[in-house]
């Protein structure tokens, strides 16, 4: 499992940031993971926002939080990154954001 923290705390170097974008693993039968070429070339296209550019957004949400894993899906021809994190508090959330645009568009407790 991939671990990442949040910039400010100890900074990594964009590859391993991109690593952390390319982690795919299948959680979910109704969403396609995307392949480590394909995210490379989406990225590479400007399809989608670097991972290293959402990190700012889960740092305002999670000061303390720590990147767990990382997957891009297709979910219904939306493009998805779906982030599991590690809170200050020891709570696992699930954050989805859109890899378009960057919104979050979920952000749950993992159970």
């Amino acid at each position: 499992m991939l671990v990442h923290t949040l910039p400010g705390q100890r900074p990594r170097k964009s590859r391993a940031i991109l690593v952390a974008l390319l982690c795919v693993c299948s959680l979910s039968s109704a969403a396609d993971d995307i392949s480590q070429d394909e995210a490379l070339q989406l990225r590479q296209q400007g399809e989608i926002v670097a991972f290293s550019s959402l990190l700012e957004t889960l740092k305002q949400r999670y000061p303390q939080g720590r990147v767990l894993e990382v997957e891009l899906e297709r979910d219904d021809g939306q493009l998805i990154y779906e982030i599991e994190l590690l809170t200050g508090d020891r709570v696992v959330r699930e954050i989805e954001m859109d890899a378009r645009t960057g919104q979050v568009l979920d952000d749950e407790r993992d159970d």
